[in-house]
């Protein structure tokens, strides 16, 4: 099967053809995808058709797999110098000139460290990015330090790893991985992927799966034992490394990169919450952060220093950028107060930003901004989110134009005062079509695109301490708001099994513009503007930025918290409607001076 939109050659080195499929244009920096065991290059293929609009992208079938020929004898035809040879083959095929940036996954990742490590490849690669996939040198160095300092935590990793390792010591064994994978394991495979790790059918993996599998098994028997026994001591990366780690991958344990510093000073790390086939389950997460750290590393080629000269680090530098960065973060209210810093919070964080409102300049702003602090891609949306047609359309073209959501801020709102006599219908319909419904469109569309994707993520939802704190003066937005927290309760307990967090938010008195623009049922125009005024002088002096309450967001989607409240005076009334209800009953019915 060939890779939609791409070029096909053949490479021929050390007796074997190698597949080899570009795609983007040649003149652009080249981006070398690496595939694993058992896959073929079509792994890559999501990936590489969001890398193509900006890189020369290049594939390849590893010899033995896909439509590339396999060594005879295929003992001793797959250890990592035959490999070498084969990658920089496949290198000063389609990129004689200038290094290439190195991407593997898996056992492309193993080959790859090998590339990276090795004198006789100096000069050829510019930058590594590291998916799911040790150096067996460094990994039979970490062998080596926990056998020979046993303590009870090493002891712990060692078993621990041995234990995700099973199918390794399974692929050593004569022929039974061949019988296995030609016959029921083959078949079952595709369905193995989807139960386990949620792979969505369709291009892979492909029909020469079966026969993939069956040559790979020597991948293992020609390398593994030899490097674990016997680790090379000199294998120092000399490109700047890219460290991608899926928190729940069931083959690779987090502590196996410990101290990885020592054998990669260049080393950028991230963390991804997903199982192990990330480039089929994740592919617009690991190619934002691709893209963005081939960038970084391009540009002192393009100078003309030593590749990766500076560090290559990610321009994200707030709080928890190791967990958002390259996510996709949708965030409605987006053009000011709350919203707009929850925007730029995530930005500062790495996160890629879609900011929604129906103030177009103000969501236009917010990219912009959102762009300046941190987030490699930001885009605007003009939309009302109490529209529900609309935001069926935009749903649509977030999972078409930039991927799916990985975490979403229902923060649009509006406020409402006035005794329930003096509010009319339209009043309750308006508060409850935006603080409500908007919160629910967003909820219904968005997280089943995050269900269906099956790789989880977090909805946060933007109450209020109104939520649990009656009010003569504002009935429809202590509605709304009570709805908004008990419907993420509600979802929070749906979802728990598909692993998608909800959060509620309840923040207090927030220095934003909602007091200035909240309308006061039953007064008149002057009146209007008078309370309006005198809103906006309580909540200015007392001050209490937005900001926070974006900080207060992101730790609650680190954390998987239920309910926030935020300010002193949202956790006091939280803990009044716990345990003293009566106490806030009396409060309700205080007329507040406006």
């Amino acid at each position: 099967m060939s890779i939609e939109g791409a070029t096909e050659r053949w490479v021929r080195t050390d007796g074997v053809e190698l597949c080899v499929a570009e795609l983007g244009d040649a003149a652009r920096p080249t981006v070398v995808l690496v595939h694993g065991y058992p896959d073929s290059k079509e792994v890559w293929a999501q990936v590489a058709a969001r890398l193509a609009d900006h890189f020369h992208v290049v594939l390849y079938d590893v010899r033995g797999h896909g439509r590339s020929t396999a060594p005879a004898p295929l003992r001793g035809g797959f250890t990592l110098e035959k490999l070498t040879d084969d990658f920089l083959a496949v290198a000063d095929a389609v990129s004689p000139d200038r290094p290439v940036h190195l991407v593997g996954h898996d056992w492309g990742s193993v080959q790859a460290w090998e590339f990276v490590t090795v004198g006789r490849t100096e000069g050829r690669v510019a930058s590594f990015t590291s998916i799911s996939g040790p150096s067996l040198d460094h990994f039979g160095h970490w062998i080596r330090k926990r056998v020979t300092r046993p303590t009870p935590r090493a002891a712990a990793q060692l078993l621990g790893q041995g234990a995700k390792s099973w199918y390794v010591y399974m692929l050593h064994t004569p022929v039974l991985p061949e019988l296995a994978w030609r016959g029921p394991l083959g078949k079952r495979w595709p369905g193995i992927l989807r139960r386990t790790e949620k792979v969505a059918a369709g291009d892979y993996p492909t029909a020469s799966l079966p026969r993939d599998a069956a040559h790979g098994a020597w991948l293992y028997r020609d390398n593994v034992r030899a490097r674990l026994h016997r680790p090379r001591a000199d294998a120092y990366a000399h490109v700047p490394v890219q460290l991608i780690t899926p928190t729940g991958d069931m083959f690779l344990s987090e502590r196996l990169y410990d101290g990885l510093e020592r054998w990669a000073p260049r080393l950028v790390r991230r963390t991804l919450p997903a199982k192990h086939w990330v480039p089929r389950t994740r592919p617009d997460r690991l190619a934002s952060w691709i893209a963005e750290f081939v960038t970084a590393n391009e540009d002192t080629v393009s100078r003309g220093t030593a590749a990766g000269a500076a560090p290559g680090s990610a321009p994200a530098s707030g709080p928890y950028a190791e967990r958002f960065g390259g996510q996709l973060v949708l965030v409605t209210g987006a053009a000011g107060g709350i919203g707009r810093a929850t925007a730029h919070a995530f930005a500062e964080a790495g996160a890629r930003i879609v900011a929604v409102d129906r103030d177009a300049e103000g969501a236009a702003r917010t990219a912009e901004t959102a762009r300046l602090v941190g987030a490699p891609e930001a885009w605007a949306e003009t939309v009302d989110v109490s529209d529900e047609r609309a935001m069926e359309k935009l749903a649509e073209k977030v999972a078409a134009e930039y991927g799916v959501v990985d975490v979403l801020v229902n923060n649009a709102g509006i406020g409402l005062a006035g005794s329930f006599l003096d509010t009319t219908s339209e009043d309750w319909k308006e508060v409850l079509d935006v603080n409500l419904w908007g919160v629910i469109h967003g909820c219904r569309l968005f997280g089943r695109q995050m269900a269906e994707r099956g790789q989880g993520g977090h909805i946060v939802n933007t109450a209020s301490a109104a939520a649990y704190q009656p009010s003569r003066t504002l009935p429809a937005y202590c509605t709304s708001k009570a709805a908004v927290l008990m419907l993420s309760e509600c979802l929070r307990a749906e979802f728990a099994g598909r692993d998608i967090g909800v959060s509620a938010i309840c923040p207090g008195f927030v220095n934003t513009g909602i007091a200035s623009t909240a309308r006061f049922a039953g007064a008149s125009a002057e009146e209007q503007k008078r309370r309006q005024r005198k809103a906006a002088r309580l909540y200015g002096r007392r001050n209490y930025p937005p900001e926070k309450v974006a900080e207060a967001v992101l730790e609650a989607v680190v954390r998987d918290q239920a309910v926030v409240p935020v300010t002193a005076e949202a956790r006091g009334l939280r803990f009044l409607s716990r345990f003293s209800p009566r106490a806030l009953r009396a409060i309700a019915r205080i007329d507040p001076p406006l």
